[in-house]
């Protein structure tokens, strides 16, 4: 454990060295000395080791079996008695609803272990307290859920299956009755029901917000709010019905080794929201939407909670398909800052943009210190690098809060094809300012750049198409 004298120490010289910014290769290494400070902060949690076996509490290998209750004894117990390790061993196990994890506990999914989740809804209620696209609101639980505890993990080489697919949770993508549209001309649904959009911009109270049954809105793989000292490692990520992995309002959050794969609508691969201190590292991606998704709460809600995600380590992941290999936003109006990322491989057809950031003038936020290096980007379908203020602005109404953009430092990115290399679409009253890239050689480019509302963008040994940049 850091004392707390170093601590204090610590969080005084972050003040000093974030202070600022600027283009030149010596201040962009000396940013970067700033990772150790963030590294040493994150305490990863340590567990006693006393092992719980499911099997011991009735769980059975056995893919009919409702191993859910014996599972979650176990979680209990553990918890209960100081903590320790509860033990899924291999095998192929049915859970029948959500697992609440708790303080000083460690799912550990044995090697050659696999959970399959229920894909019935009702399964998932009574309805708990969750961040739903960055809205608080009350719906079905996630899969794997723990609210105010601390000293959690889920680790193991094993595999958690969230079995979603078209014939179950993804078929509600789309349909009218999906509980966070605005909904015409009441702005209710047809059951006369407030929609989550409509009391997130009339700040109705979040306890008043609920959802589940009859709402569509789909739960997470896996939301932990307002837990402290989490560890996410090793395990594989299979078709969750919503976000995979979401941790909200934490502190000290390692994710690292972990395998997440799923094709379905918004199946983010890892979302942390207004979170402090993270560690993503040695993860692979391939999802149907963003493979990491930085985030900070939308519109009201996020301005009143008032939390930003900062300082946030991701180094040596892979991302395969997805919407965006590296993105903040677009729910981000708790703004964002002091984000690190290194040696990160992304190539896939089927991934949009390799590095985005992403807000509009409802949503607003504060983005900036923004620092990645030795990216190395395969192809990619639209851009490689986009920053885009303009971000589903034809689906939202409101009072304006200006996003603001700036200090953003890329370096050492290489990458072999795409339609653009930058695309930067700034506003009048609010330019996308002070982007330095530096040392990056960007080929295959069919379209050029566009650069819209830009203000102190430099570039040094930047070649686009074998042509150097300026």
């Amino acid at each position: 454990m850091i004392k707390k004298s170093i601590s204090i120490s610590i969080s005084v010289l972050f003040l000093s060295i974030f202070y600022g910014c600027g283009g030149t290769s010596e201040e962009f290494s000396q940013k970067w000395n700033n990772v150790k400070l963030i590294t040493a902060e994150i305490s990863i949690p340590l567990f006693k080791e006393a092992r719980f076996n499911i099997i011991d509490f009735g769980a059975k290998n056995d893919s009919l079996f409702d191993s859910r209750k014996a599972i979650q004894s176990a979680i209990d117990e553990c918890s209960g008695s100081g903590g320790g390790n509860v033990i899924i061993p291999a095998g192929t196990y049915y859970c029948g609803g959500p697992l609440f994890i708790r303080s000083n506990t460690n799912l550990h999914i044995e090697e050659n272990a696999k959970v399959n989740f229920s894909v019935n809804p009702k399964d998932y209620l009574p309805v708990v307290q969750s961040r739903w696209e960055g809205m608080e609101c009350y719906n079905y639980s996630a899969l794997l859920y723990s609210k105010d505890q601390v000293n959690i993990a889920v680790t193991g080489k094993g595999i958690l299956h969230g079995k979603a697919s078209a014939e179950n949770w993804w078929s509600w993508k789309g349909k009218k009755q999906y509980g966070w549209q605005e909904g015409m001309p009441s702005q209710n649904d047809e059951a006369g029901r407030p929609r989550l959009m409509r009391m997130n911009n009339t700040d109705v109270p979040p306890e008043k917000r609920i959802f589940g049954e009859g709402s569509y809105l789909r739960p997470d793989f896996l939301q932990f709010l307002n837990c402290s000292n989490v560890l996410i490692e090793d395990v594989t990520f299979i078709d969750s019905p919503m976000w995979m992995i979401h941790p909200v309002l934490c502190k000290n959050v390692t994710i690292k080794g972990v395998t997440v794969r799923g094709k379905g609508p918004n199946n983010d691969g890892c979302d942390p929201e207004s979170c402090k201190n993270v560690l993503i590292e040695n993860c692979f991606f391939d999802t149907g939407d963003d493979c990491i998704a930085i985030k900070s709460g939308r519109n009201n809600d996020g301005r009143r909670i008032n939390v930003p995600s900062e300082n946030i380590i991701i180094r040596d992941c892979v991302m395969h398909d997805g919407h965006g290999g590296i993105v903040m936003g677009s729910e981000i109006s708790g703004g964002i800052k002091n984000i690190f990322a290194e040696n990160c491989y992304m190539d896939s057809p089927n991934l949009d943009r390799a590095i985005r950031i992403k807000t509009n003038h409802f949503r607003g936020g504060l983005v900036e210190d923004i620092y990645l290096k030795n990216i190395t980007v395969g192809e990619v379908k639209e851009a490689v690098v986009k920053f885009n203020l303009r971000y589903d602005i034809s689906k939202e109404t409101g009072q304006v809060f200006l996003p603001r953009l700036r200090n953003v430092h890329i370096k050492n990115l290489t990458a072999e094809k795409s339609k653009y290399a930058f695309f930067f679409d700034g506003l009048t009253d609010s330019k996308i300012s002070d982007i330095f890239i530096d040392s990056c050689k960007i080929s295959g480019i069919e379209k050029g750049n566009l650069i819209n509302n830009v203000e102190n963008f430099e570039t040094e040994e930047v070649y686009i198409n074998e042509k150097l940049y300026r």
